[in-house]
């Protein structure tokens, strides 16, 4: 068996694909058991190639099921907690970033600068393992009876320094909406406040909030089949660039060198303003670097990956 650990949230597994992908063709006979948190369970099944998925909500002791597997390895982290977690399965050997602290050397080191695909496809070429960090698009989801055709807005984050003013959210909804696009607005169940707030803002209608009405793999529906996604830097954004589905990914604190679209993919726009020099930061709200992007500069990129769409699809037709 081959255990790997990715303990994280959407846009983490959505990074590890090619990697994950790059390990199912090293080694096609063996079982592939993938240590993740079950609620990802619909995106692992969009990733395909995994055999078994270990519920693993969190690092910390870890109770691995059968005989120790013969390979593992950390897609998680530098460790030392996530390399202490799978050297308990008394792996045959363990394939991760070298950490003294954890007992382990073998690996390359870590370079926290660089992008997380890249990191992890870099991982595996140390051990002699090719990944393709173009190998990114995941399974289209079947059709639900959730709204497709849609331009989706998604407001929120995790980190509230990596969300874009409420405000210029309805701004944007209201103006994509006056031009006929049929906005949604998506989000967990805590965000649901937030999107309710900027859908009574943009004058939308109750039933374009999604946020807190959709699973995983509904919400995932959702963005395979849309017109065009909005995000912050958030695992949204990651869908989006999985279905190949036209996004706006607006980044903060994190630079688009670290978590972005692959910058070759012009149907995926970044915007970000750069790294220069901010006003002091009291660490409330949306980060300065995400604050200074204006209504007009994100609504201008809308059209501009909607205008890519076109011109691709009149070419290849």
């Amino acid at each position: 068996m081959i255990l790997v650990l990715r303990a994280l949230g959407v846009g983490d597994l959505a990074t590890a694909v090619p990697a994950l992908r790059a390990l199912r063709a090293a080694y096609p006979d063996r079982r592939f058991a993938l240590a993740t948190p079950a609620w990802l369970a619909p995106l692992v099944e969009l990733v395909g190639g995994v055999d078994q998925l270990l519920d693993t909500p969190e690092l910390g002791a870890a109770r691995w099921p059968g005989p120790a597997p013969r390979l593992a390895v950390n897609l998680h982290g530098s460790g030392p907690q996530s390399h202490r977690m799978l050297a308990a399965a008394e792996p045959g050997r363990l394939l991760a970033f070298a950490n003294p602290a954890a007992g382990f050397t073998d690996g390359p080191a870590w370079d926290e600068t660089e992008h997380e695909v890249d990191r992890w496809c870099r991982l595996l070429a140390w051990y002699g393992i090719p990944a393709d960090r173009a190998d990114l698009a995941l399974r289209r989801p079947p059709a639900t009876g959730l709204p497709a055709g849609v331009t989706v807005l998604h407001p929120g984050s995790k980190i509230a320094a990596k969300r874009w003013p409420a405000d210029r959210f309805a701004a944007l909804a209201r103006r994509l909406a006056d031009r006929g696009h049929r906005v949604v607005l998506t989000g967990s169940a805590d965000e649901r406040p937030l999107a309710t707030r900027v859908a009574a803002v943009a004058g939308l209608p109750a039933e374009a909030v999604l946020a807190g009405r959709t699973d995983l793999g509904e919400l995932a529906a959702v963005v395979a089949y849309a017109r065009v996604v909005v995000s912050g830097d958030t695992g949204v954004a990651h869908l989006a660039t999985g279905f190949g589905t036209p996004s706006v990914v607006l980044f903060g604190p994190v630079p688009p060198t670290r978590w972005g679209p692959p910058p070759e993919r012009p149907r995926h726009r970044v915007l970000w303003a750069g790294a220069g020099d901010w006003p002091s930061w009291d660490g409330v709200g949306s980060h300065p670097t995400l604050a200074a992007l204006g209504v007009d500069e994100v609504s201008a990129a809308v059209d501009e990956v909607e205008r890519v769409v076109r011109v691709s699809g009149a070419v290849a037709a």
